[in-house]
């Protein structure tokens, strides 16, 4: 091995104990979600968050309609409109935690980084 490798396992088995403490610090879900507001993507998140709830609103409202409506045509136009919203929504979702997902990554990567340029 060389001394890079050499130097890179005694580092990471000197700061084994030091790097689960470090994890038991980690951020809440909270404070990830705020997070995501942050960064060169900071509009387009707040931009999905609020067509989320936008979409989220038409969701329920195509949802009272269907339980309101007097025939199966409508019943089922506006099931169709609410389950193509619900859908909506959940895709978007799944965008907001792949992005908090995307940071949290950055954030390891970052931590690794910076022992890496200490121990070196």
């Amino acid at each position: 091995m060389s001394s890079f490798e050499d130097r890179l396992m005694t580092s990471l088995s000197a700061d084994d104990e030091a790097f689960l403490k470090e994890l038991e610090d980690d951020v809440g879900l909270f404070q990830q979600m705020g997070m995501t507001f942050s960064g060169p993507l900071r509009y387009w998140t707040a931009f999905a968050f609020v067509i989320s709830f936008a979409i989220f609103v038409l969701s329920l409202w195509a949802g009272y309609n269907m339980l309101q409506a007097e025939s199966l045509k409508l019943v089922v136009l506006w099931g169709a409109l609410f389950g193509w919203a619900s859908l909506g929504v959940g895709m978007i979702k799944i965008w907001f935690w792949m992005r908090m997902n995307h940071l949290n990554v950055l954030r390891e990567l970052k931590r690794i980084e910076l022992r890496m340029v200490k121990n070196a």
